[in-house]
Protein backbone atom coordinates (compact mmCIF):
# COMPACT_ATOMS: atom_id res chain seq x y z
CA UNK A 1 0.00 0.00 0.00
CA UNK A 2 1.15 3.75 -0.69
CA UNK A 3 1.46 6.20 1.75
CA UNK A 4 -1.54 7.73 0.80
CA UNK A 5 -4.49 4.68 1.43
CA UNK A 6 -3.10 3.33 4.79
CA UNK A 7 -5.48 5.12 6.46
CA UNK A 8 -8.80 3.66 5.32
CA UNK A 9 -11.59 4.69 8.08
CA UNK A 10 -12.86 8.14 7.91
CA UNK A 11 -13.27 9.01 11.20
CA UNK A 12 -9.33 8.64 11.96
CA UNK A 13 -8.37 9.98 9.06
CA UNK A 14 -10.10 13.07 9.93
CA UNK A 15 -7.68 13.20 12.70
CA UNK A 16 -4.54 13.45 10.63
CA UNK A 17 -2.27 16.15 11.88
CA UNK A 18 1.48 16.82 12.03
CA UNK A 19 4.07 14.98 14.32
CA UNK A 20 4.76 18.29 15.71
CA UNK A 21 0.76 19.14 16.38
CA UNK A 22 0.67 15.69 17.83
CA UNK A 23 3.40 16.22 20.04
CA UNK A 24 1.81 19.40 21.82
CA UNK A 25 -0.81 17.07 23.18
CA UNK A 26 1.76 15.34 25.64
CA UNK A 27 1.91 17.52 28.79
CA UNK A 28 5.22 17.36 31.17
CA UNK A 29 4.35 14.64 33.96
CA UNK A 30 2.38 12.33 31.48
CA UNK A 31 2.82 8.81 31.54
CA UNK A 32 3.54 7.56 27.89
CA UNK A 33 3.37 3.96 26.56
CA UNK A 34 4.92 4.09 23.38
CA UNK A 35 5.44 1.20 20.92
CA UNK A 36 8.39 -0.69 20.04
CA UNK A 37 10.34 -3.49 21.31
CA UNK A 38 14.36 -4.12 20.31
CA UNK A 39 14.21 -1.47 17.61
CA UNK A 40 11.55 -2.56 15.61
CA UNK A 41 7.63 -0.88 15.45
CA UNK A 42 8.69 2.43 17.54
CA UNK A 43 7.02 5.95 16.78
CA UNK A 44 9.57 7.31 14.35
CA UNK A 45 8.06 11.06 14.34
CA UNK A 46 6.69 12.16 17.60
CA UNK A 47 9.46 11.32 20.05
CA UNK A 48 11.40 13.57 17.73
CA UNK A 49 8.79 15.92 17.87
CA UNK A 50 8.19 15.90 21.85
CA UNK A 51 12.17 16.37 22.19
CA UNK A 52 12.42 19.47 20.37
CA UNK A 53 9.56 20.62 22.50
CA UNK A 54 11.37 19.37 26.11
CA UNK A 55 14.25 21.43 25.08
CA UNK A 56 12.73 24.55 24.13
CA UNK A 57 10.70 24.20 27.51
CA UNK A 58 14.08 23.32 29.25
CA UNK A 59 15.83 26.87 27.71
CA UNK A 60 12.74 28.66 28.88
CA UNK A 61 13.49 27.19 32.46
CA UNK A 62 10.37 24.98 32.00
CA UNK A 63 10.71 21.81 33.58
CA UNK A 64 9.07 18.85 31.25
CA UNK A 65 10.14 15.50 31.82
CA UNK A 66 7.47 12.07 31.06
CA UNK A 67 7.38 9.04 31.74
CA UNK A 68 8.29 6.13 29.25
CA UNK A 69 7.03 2.83 29.20
CA UNK A 70 7.84 0.86 25.88
CA UNK A 71 7.58 -2.90 25.18
CA UNK A 72 11.85 -3.16 25.31
CA UNK A 73 14.70 -1.75 23.53
CA UNK A 74 13.92 1.24 20.85
CA UNK A 75 16.09 3.31 19.24
CA UNK A 76 18.26 6.94 19.21
CA UNK A 77 15.13 8.82 18.29
CA UNK A 78 12.90 7.88 20.65
CA UNK A 79 15.31 6.66 23.80
CA UNK A 80 18.40 8.49 22.73
CA UNK A 81 16.11 11.62 21.82
CA UNK A 82 14.43 12.29 24.54
CA UNK A 83 17.04 10.85 27.24
CA UNK A 84 19.10 13.79 25.78
CA UNK A 85 17.48 16.47 26.54
CA UNK A 86 16.76 15.12 30.15
CA UNK A 87 13.44 14.64 29.03
CA UNK A 88 12.59 11.28 30.75
CA UNK A 89 11.55 11.00 34.48
CA UNK A 90 11.05 7.21 35.07
CA UNK A 91 11.85 4.38 31.99
CA UNK A 92 10.69 1.02 32.07
CA UNK A 93 10.86 -2.13 31.44
CA UNK A 94 14.01 -2.43 29.52
CA UNK A 95 16.64 -0.24 27.42
CA UNK A 96 19.85 -0.21 25.82
CA UNK A 97 20.11 3.20 24.69
CA UNK A 98 23.79 4.85 25.85
CA UNK A 99 22.60 8.09 26.65
CA UNK A 100 19.92 6.64 28.86
CA UNK A 101 22.41 4.38 30.24
CA UNK A 102 24.40 7.26 31.62
CA UNK A 103 21.73 9.29 32.94
CA UNK A 104 20.57 6.46 34.78
CA UNK A 105 24.18 5.43 36.30
CA UNK A 106 24.24 8.90 37.13
CA UNK A 107 21.49 8.71 38.78
CA UNK A 108 19.67 11.53 36.17
CA UNK A 109 17.16 9.02 35.45
CA UNK A 110 14.48 6.69 37.45
CA UNK A 111 14.45 3.12 36.05
CA UNK A 112 12.56 0.15 36.65
CA UNK A 113 13.92 -3.00 35.56
CA UNK A 114 10.92 -5.30 35.31
CA UNK A 115 10.25 -8.76 33.91
CA UNK A 116 9.00 -8.38 30.55
CA UNK A 117 5.64 -10.77 31.50
CA UNK A 118 5.24 -8.27 34.23
CA UNK A 119 4.86 -5.15 32.55
CA UNK A 120 1.39 -5.40 31.12
CA UNK A 121 -0.05 -7.11 33.54
CA UNK A 122 1.34 -4.56 36.31
CA UNK A 123 -0.52 -2.13 34.29
CA UNK A 124 -3.70 -3.93 34.20
CA UNK A 125 -3.57 -3.74 38.22
CA UNK A 126 -2.86 -0.48 38.44
CA UNK A 127 0.92 -0.82 39.95
CA UNK A 128 2.88 1.36 38.11
CA UNK A 129 0.03 4.35 38.06
CA UNK A 130 -2.16 5.83 35.34
CA UNK A 131 -1.04 5.84 31.62
CA UNK A 132 -2.01 8.84 30.28
CA UNK A 133 -1.34 8.50 26.70
CA UNK A 134 -0.52 5.95 23.71
CA UNK A 135 1.90 6.58 21.21
CA UNK A 136 2.29 3.18 18.54
CA UNK A 137 3.16 2.54 15.43
CA UNK A 138 0.74 0.47 12.84
CA UNK A 139 1.10 -0.50 9.22
CA UNK A 140 -2.41 0.88 8.22
CA UNK A 141 -5.79 1.18 9.35
CA UNK A 142 -9.00 -0.70 8.20
CA UNK A 143 -12.09 0.91 7.48
CA UNK A 144 -13.81 -0.21 10.66
CA UNK A 145 -11.08 1.49 12.72
CA UNK A 146 -8.98 -1.97 13.86
CA UNK A 147 -5.18 -1.65 12.76
CA UNK A 148 -2.71 -3.66 11.17
CA UNK A 149 0.79 -4.12 13.63
CA UNK A 150 3.96 -3.17 12.17
CA UNK A 151 7.10 -5.23 12.64
CA UNK A 152 6.96 -5.23 16.82
CA UNK A 153 3.74 -6.27 18.86
CA UNK A 154 5.17 -5.77 22.73
CA UNK A 155 2.73 -4.30 25.01
CA UNK A 156 0.86 -2.41 22.15
CA UNK A 157 -2.17 -4.12 23.47
CA UNK A 158 -2.29 -3.03 26.73
CA UNK A 159 -1.47 0.57 25.74
CA UNK A 160 -4.06 1.15 23.35
CA UNK A 161 -6.66 -0.75 26.32
CA UNK A 162 -5.28 1.19 28.92
CA UNK A 163 -4.39 4.37 28.20
CA UNK A 164 -7.12 7.41 27.87
CA UNK A 165 -5.49 8.90 24.86
CA UNK A 166 -3.81 6.77 21.59
CA UNK A 167 -1.32 9.13 19.30
CA UNK A 168 -1.14 6.53 16.12
CA UNK A 169 1.73 6.75 13.95
CA UNK A 170 0.48 5.19 10.35
CA UNK A 171 4.20 3.89 8.76
CA UNK A 172 3.71 3.20 5.23
CA UNK A 173 7.27 2.04 5.20
CA UNK A 174 6.26 -1.17 7.00
CA UNK A 175 5.10 -3.67 4.41
CA UNK A 176 1.69 -4.05 3.55
CA UNK A 177 2.27 -8.06 3.52
CA UNK A 178 2.75 -7.78 7.45
CA UNK A 179 -0.96 -8.38 7.39
CA UNK A 180 -2.21 -11.77 9.03
CA UNK A 181 1.37 -12.50 10.56
CA UNK A 182 0.30 -11.39 13.95
CA UNK A 183 -2.09 -12.94 16.87
CA UNK A 184 -3.66 -10.95 19.30
CA UNK A 185 -5.47 -12.98 21.98
CA UNK A 186 -8.06 -10.71 23.58
CA UNK A 187 -8.83 -13.16 26.43
CA UNK A 188 -6.74 -11.18 29.13
CA UNK A 189 -8.58 -11.40 32.80
CA UNK A 190 -7.78 -9.96 36.27
CA UNK A 191 -7.66 -12.77 38.88
CA UNK A 192 -9.65 -14.62 40.46
CA UNK A 193 -11.33 -14.63 36.46
CA UNK A 194 -8.61 -15.53 34.73
CA UNK A 195 -8.73 -18.56 32.16
CA UNK A 196 -6.11 -20.39 30.89
CA UNK A 197 -4.23 -19.50 27.96
CA UNK A 198 -5.25 -22.30 24.91
CA UNK A 199 -1.89 -21.68 23.33
CA UNK A 200 -0.39 -25.99 23.31
CA UNK A 201 1.76 -25.95 20.18
CA UNK A 202 4.06 -22.67 19.45
CA UNK A 203 2.91 -22.84 16.36
CA UNK A 204 -0.38 -22.13 17.30
CA UNK A 205 -2.82 -19.24 16.47
CA UNK A 206 -5.48 -18.41 19.26
CA UNK A 207 -6.29 -14.42 18.37
CA UNK A 208 -6.81 -12.07 15.39
CA UNK A 209 -4.88 -10.16 13.03
CA UNK A 210 -5.56 -7.20 14.15
CA UNK A 211 -5.49 -4.76 17.19
CA UNK A 212 -8.28 -2.93 18.58
CA UNK A 213 -8.50 0.85 19.27
CA UNK A 214 -11.32 2.68 20.71
CA UNK A 215 -11.78 5.54 18.21
CA UNK A 216 -12.83 8.28 20.31
CA UNK A 217 -9.81 7.98 22.27
CA UNK A 218 -7.68 8.30 19.09
CA UNK A 219 -6.11 12.11 19.17
CA UNK A 220 -3.84 11.99 16.81
CA UNK A 221 -2.79 10.39 13.93
CA UNK A 222 0.67 10.86 12.40
CA UNK A 223 1.63 9.40 8.56
CA UNK A 224 5.20 7.79 8.51
CA UNK A 225 7.26 6.72 5.80
CA UNK A 226 10.84 5.99 7.79
CA UNK A 227 12.75 2.56 8.96
CA UNK A 228 13.69 0.81 11.94
CA UNK A 229 16.69 0.23 13.31
CA UNK A 230 18.17 -2.66 12.20
CA UNK A 231 21.49 -3.44 13.74
CA UNK A 232 24.18 -5.46 11.93
CA UNK A 233 25.24 -8.20 13.80
CA UNK A 234 29.18 -9.41 13.85
CA UNK A 235 30.24 -12.52 12.04
CA UNK A 236 30.37 -15.40 15.06
CA UNK A 237 34.18 -14.94 16.27
CA UNK A 238 36.05 -18.20 17.67
CA UNK A 239 34.48 -18.03 20.96
CA UNK A 240 30.81 -17.67 20.15
CA UNK A 241 31.64 -21.23 17.53
CA UNK A 242 33.27 -22.79 20.32
CA UNK A 243 30.01 -22.26 22.57
CA UNK A 244 27.29 -22.94 20.17
CA UNK A 245 29.15 -26.65 19.74
CA UNK A 246 29.07 -27.15 23.44
CA UNK A 247 25.37 -26.22 23.11
CA UNK A 248 25.10 -28.63 20.33
CA UNK A 249 26.77 -30.86 21.50
CA UNK A 250 25.08 -31.09 24.89
CA UNK A 251 21.48 -31.27 23.16
CA UNK A 252 22.61 -33.87 20.80
CA UNK A 253 23.24 -35.69 23.79
CA UNK A 254 20.02 -35.14 25.84
CA UNK A 255 17.97 -36.81 22.79
CA UNK A 256 20.33 -39.97 22.72
CA UNK A 257 19.47 -40.02 26.58
CA UNK A 258 15.81 -39.52 25.74
CA UNK A 259 15.10 -36.84 27.67
CA UNK A 260 14.63 -34.37 24.36
CA UNK A 261 12.98 -35.45 21.41
CA UNK A 262 14.52 -35.76 18.05
CA UNK A 263 13.12 -31.75 17.21
CA UNK A 264 14.09 -31.09 20.43
CA UNK A 265 11.67 -28.76 22.20
CA UNK A 266 10.57 -25.35 21.34
CA UNK A 267 13.88 -22.75 20.98
CA UNK A 268 13.50 -19.35 22.99
CA UNK A 269 17.39 -17.10 22.29
CA UNK A 270 18.23 -14.17 23.77
CA UNK A 271 19.92 -11.31 21.28
CA UNK A 272 23.23 -10.53 20.47
CA UNK A 273 25.73 -12.48 18.11
CA UNK A 274 26.33 -15.68 20.40
CA UNK A 275 22.72 -15.93 20.21
CA UNK A 276 22.80 -15.68 16.49
CA UNK A 277 26.20 -18.28 16.25
CA UNK A 278 24.08 -21.00 18.07
CA UNK A 279 21.21 -20.65 15.45
CA UNK A 280 23.81 -20.76 12.87
CA UNK A 281 25.42 -24.17 14.87
CA UNK A 282 22.00 -25.60 14.85
CA UNK A 283 21.08 -24.90 11.44
CA UNK A 284 24.32 -26.75 10.36
CA UNK A 285 23.58 -29.49 12.77
CA UNK A 286 21.50 -33.17 12.77
CA UNK A 287 18.03 -31.57 13.93
CA UNK A 288 15.02 -31.22 11.69
CA UNK A 289 11.84 -29.94 11.75
CA UNK A 290 12.42 -27.48 14.83
CA UNK A 291 10.35 -24.43 16.08
CA UNK A 292 10.96 -21.56 18.24
CA UNK A 293 8.96 -19.57 20.89
CA UNK A 294 11.02 -17.00 21.81
CA UNK A 295 10.73 -12.56 22.20
CA UNK A 296 12.81 -11.48 18.99
CA UNK A 297 13.19 -13.10 15.64
CA UNK A 298 16.83 -12.47 14.53
CA UNK A 299 19.08 -13.26 11.78
CA UNK A 300 20.00 -16.83 12.69
CA UNK A 301 16.34 -17.77 13.07
CA UNK A 302 15.45 -16.49 9.68
CA UNK A 303 18.05 -18.44 8.11
CA UNK A 304 17.08 -21.41 9.92
CA UNK A 305 13.25 -20.66 8.03
CA UNK A 306 15.09 -20.53 5.48
CA UNK A 307 17.08 -23.56 4.92
CA UNK A 308 13.59 -25.47 6.27
CA UNK A 309 15.48 -26.24 9.78
CA UNK A 310 13.05 -24.39 11.49
CA UNK A 311 8.85 -25.21 10.64
CA UNK A 312 8.16 -22.28 12.53
CA UNK A 313 8.62 -19.09 14.76
CA UNK A 314 6.81 -17.29 17.51
CA UNK A 315 7.85 -14.20 18.84
CA UNK A 316 6.73 -10.36 19.73
CA UNK A 317 9.04 -8.35 17.34
CA UNK A 318 12.02 -8.50 14.57
CA UNK A 319 15.76 -7.61 15.40
CA UNK A 320 17.06 -7.62 12.09
CA UNK A 321 19.99 -6.63 9.95
CA UNK A 322 19.39 -4.46 6.61
CA UNK A 323 20.28 -7.83 4.99
CA UNK A 324 18.05 -9.90 6.54
CA UNK A 325 15.42 -7.75 6.56
CA UNK A 326 15.39 -7.63 2.68
CA UNK A 327 15.65 -11.42 2.47
CA UNK A 328 12.15 -11.21 4.76
CA UNK A 329 10.45 -8.46 2.80
CA UNK A 330 11.18 -9.99 -0.64
CA UNK A 331 9.75 -13.33 0.34
CA UNK A 332 7.43 -11.90 3.11
CA UNK A 333 4.04 -13.98 1.86
CA UNK A 334 5.68 -17.31 2.30
CA UNK A 335 7.35 -16.47 5.76
CA UNK A 336 4.07 -14.81 6.68
CA UNK A 337 2.69 -18.27 7.21
CA UNK A 338 5.54 -19.52 9.32
CA UNK A 339 6.05 -16.35 11.68
CA UNK A 340 3.38 -15.60 14.56
CA UNK A 341 3.88 -12.39 16.14
CA UNK A 342 2.22 -12.29 19.74
CA UNK A 343 1.82 -9.55 22.17
CA UNK A 344 4.70 -10.10 24.79
CA UNK A 345 2.18 -11.09 27.50
CA UNK A 346 1.95 -14.03 25.72
CA UNK A 347 5.15 -14.49 24.29
CA UNK A 348 6.69 -14.59 27.40
CA UNK A 349 3.89 -15.92 29.61
CA UNK A 350 5.69 -18.36 32.43
CA UNK A 351 2.54 -20.86 31.65
CA UNK A 352 2.65 -20.86 28.31
CA UNK A 353 6.72 -21.41 28.25
CA UNK A 354 6.08 -23.49 30.77
CA UNK A 355 3.66 -25.62 29.18
CA UNK A 356 5.54 -25.75 25.77
CA UNK A 357 8.73 -26.97 27.65
CA UNK A 358 10.93 -24.29 25.93
CA UNK A 359 14.79 -24.32 25.91
CA UNK A 360 15.64 -20.96 26.87
CA UNK A 361 19.11 -19.56 25.84
CA UNK A 362 20.63 -16.52 27.30
CA UNK A 363 23.50 -14.81 27.62
CA UNK A 364 24.55 -12.83 30.72
CA UNK A 365 27.40 -10.80 32.49
CA UNK A 366 29.17 -13.20 34.80
CA UNK A 367 28.28 -15.56 36.52
CA UNK A 368 29.52 -17.07 40.25
CA UNK A 369 30.67 -20.41 41.45
CA UNK A 370 27.62 -21.44 42.66
CA UNK A 371 25.89 -20.42 39.40
CA UNK A 372 24.21 -17.10 40.30
CA UNK A 373 23.78 -15.48 37.07
CA UNK A 374 24.24 -11.61 36.56
CA UNK A 375 22.61 -10.50 33.42
CA UNK A 376 22.16 -6.98 33.91
CA UNK A 377 24.84 -5.13 36.18
CA UNK A 378 28.56 -4.27 35.70
CA UNK A 379 30.54 -4.28 39.14
CA UNK A 380 27.44 -4.78 41.16
CA UNK A 381 25.84 -1.05 40.61
CA UNK A 382 26.05 0.17 36.67
CA UNK A 383 23.26 -0.92 34.48
CA UNK A 384 23.97 -2.30 31.95
CA UNK A 385 20.56 -2.80 30.05
CA UNK A 386 18.05 -4.95 31.77
CA UNK A 387 17.04 -8.14 32.45
CA UNK A 388 14.49 -8.30 29.62
CA UNK A 389 12.50 -11.58 29.16
CA UNK A 390 15.55 -13.79 30.15
CA UNK A 391 13.92 -14.39 33.69
CA UNK A 392 10.83 -15.16 32.08
CA UNK A 393 12.28 -18.24 30.32
CA UNK A 394 14.59 -19.38 33.06
CA UNK A 395 12.41 -19.77 35.78
CA UNK A 396 9.75 -21.50 33.42
CA UNK A 397 11.92 -23.70 31.11
CA UNK A 398 12.23 -26.80 30.19
CA UNK A 399 16.25 -26.28 30.29
CA UNK A 400 17.48 -22.96 31.15
CA UNK A 401 21.36 -22.37 29.39
CA UNK A 402 22.92 -19.49 29.94
CA UNK A 403 26.44 -18.55 27.73
CA UNK A 404 29.27 -16.52 27.94
CA UNK A 405 32.62 -16.05 26.77
CA UNK A 406 34.58 -16.91 29.71
CA UNK A 407 36.51 -13.22 30.33
CA UNK A 408 36.18 -9.65 29.37
CA UNK A 409 37.72 -6.84 28.29
CA UNK A 410 40.73 -8.08 26.42
CA UNK A 411 41.34 -10.69 29.27
CA UNK A 412 41.60 -8.84 32.05
CA UNK A 413 38.34 -9.87 33.76
CA UNK A 414 36.96 -13.28 34.38
CA UNK A 415 33.42 -13.81 33.78
CA UNK A 416 33.32 -16.94 36.02
CA UNK A 417 33.50 -15.26 39.64
CA UNK A 418 33.44 -15.98 43.13
CA UNK A 419 30.00 -14.42 43.81
CA UNK A 420 27.95 -12.54 41.30
CA UNK A 421 28.19 -8.62 42.17
CA UNK A 422 24.34 -8.75 41.14
CA UNK A 423 21.82 -11.62 40.70
CA UNK A 424 19.15 -11.84 38.52
CA UNK A 425 18.73 -15.51 38.40
CA UNK A 426 19.46 -17.70 41.33
CA UNK A 427 21.33 -20.84 41.04
CA UNK A 428 17.57 -22.39 41.45
CA UNK A 429 16.95 -21.00 38.03
CA UNK A 430 20.41 -21.63 36.18
CA UNK A 431 20.66 -25.51 34.58
CA UNK A 432 23.39 -25.00 32.26
CA UNK A 433 26.17 -22.96 32.40
CA UNK A 434 28.64 -22.34 28.89
CA UNK A 435 31.45 -20.48 27.71
CA UNK A 436 34.09 -21.58 25.05
CA UNK A 437 36.31 -23.39 27.64
CA UNK A 438 33.47 -25.59 28.11
CA UNK A 439 29.94 -26.78 29.42
CA UNK A 440 28.83 -27.45 33.47
CA UNK A 441 25.48 -29.20 33.31
CA UNK A 442 24.21 -28.22 36.87
CA UNK A 443 20.81 -30.35 37.29
CA UNK A 444 20.84 -32.66 39.96
CA UNK A 445 24.06 -31.41 42.13
CA UNK A 446 24.44 -29.59 45.26
CA UNK A 447 26.01 -26.24 45.77
CA UNK A 448 29.60 -27.53 46.56
CA UNK A 449 29.72 -30.01 43.40
CA UNK A 450 28.06 -27.16 41.07
CA UNK A 451 31.10 -25.27 41.98
CA UNK A 452 33.94 -27.90 40.74
CA UNK A 453 31.72 -28.42 37.75
CA UNK A 454 31.43 -24.47 36.82
CA UNK A 455 35.02 -23.57 37.08
CA UNK A 456 36.61 -26.97 35.52
CA UNK A 457 34.19 -26.51 32.76
CA UNK A 458 33.38 -23.15 32.41
CA UNK A 459 36.25 -20.81 33.56
CA UNK A 460 39.36 -20.03 31.63
CA UNK A 461 42.71 -21.06 32.36
CA UNK A 462 43.85 -17.87 33.65
CA UNK A 463 41.69 -17.72 36.35
CA UNK A 464 40.88 -21.19 37.00
CA UNK A 465 43.58 -21.24 39.23
CA UNK A 466 42.73 -18.50 41.78
CA UNK A 467 39.03 -19.73 41.57
CA UNK A 468 39.97 -22.97 42.83
CA UNK A 469 42.33 -21.72 45.17
CA UNK A 470 39.56 -19.50 46.39
CA UNK A 471 36.88 -22.52 47.14
CA UNK A 472 39.28 -24.67 48.55
CA UNK A 473 40.16 -21.70 50.88
CA UNK A 474 36.31 -21.76 51.50
CA UNK A 475 36.13 -25.09 52.87
CA UNK A 476 38.34 -24.83 54.81
CA UNK A 477 37.74 -21.55 56.87
CA UNK A 478 34.00 -20.64 55.96
CA UNK A 479 31.86 -21.25 58.72
CA UNK A 480 29.06 -22.75 56.49
CA UNK A 481 30.20 -25.73 54.28
CA UNK A 482 26.25 -26.06 52.22
CA UNK A 483 27.62 -23.26 50.04
CA UNK A 484 30.99 -21.98 51.42
CA UNK A 485 32.35 -18.39 50.71
CA UNK A 486 34.95 -16.13 52.89
CA UNK A 487 32.79 -13.06 53.20
CA UNK A 488 36.27 -11.13 53.58
CA UNK A 489 37.11 -11.56 50.09
CA UNK A 490 34.07 -12.94 47.84
CA UNK A 491 33.99 -9.65 46.27
CA UNK A 492 37.77 -8.95 45.92
CA UNK A 493 38.15 -9.59 42.14
CA UNK A 494 35.55 -6.67 41.39
CA UNK A 495 37.40 -4.53 43.39
CA UNK A 496 40.64 -4.76 41.82
CA UNK A 497 38.98 -4.21 38.62
CA UNK A 498 37.62 -0.85 39.93
CA UNK A 499 40.84 -0.32 41.12
CA UNK A 500 42.24 -0.98 37.88
CA UNK A 501 44.60 -4.05 38.97
CA UNK A 502 44.62 -7.34 37.38
CA UNK A 503 44.41 -10.61 38.85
Amino acid sequence: MSKENRIHCAALRSKVMSANEAASLIQSGMNVGMSGFTGAGYPKAVPSALAKRIMDANVNGKRFKIGVWTGASTAPDLDGALAMVDGIEMRLPYQSDPTCRKRINAGEMEYIDIHLSHVAQFVWFGFLGKLDVAVVEVAGILEDGRLIPSSSIGNNKTWLDQADKVILEVNSWQSSQLEGMHDIWYGTQLPPNRQPIPLVRSSDRIGEPYLRCDPEKVIAVVETHAPDRNSAFTPPDESSKRIAGHILEFLQYEVKKGRLPRELLPLQSGVGNIANAVMAGLNEGPFENLTAYTEVLQDGMLEMLKSGKLASASATAFSLSNEALAELTADLGRYRERIILRPQEISNHPEVIRRLGVIAMNGMIEADIYGNVNSTHVMGSQIMNGIGGSGDFARNAYLSIFMTPSQAKNGAISCIVPMASHVDHTEHDVQVLVTEQGLADLRGLSPKQRAKAIIENCAHPNFKPALSDYYKRALQFSPGKQTPHLLEEVFSWHLRTLRGERM
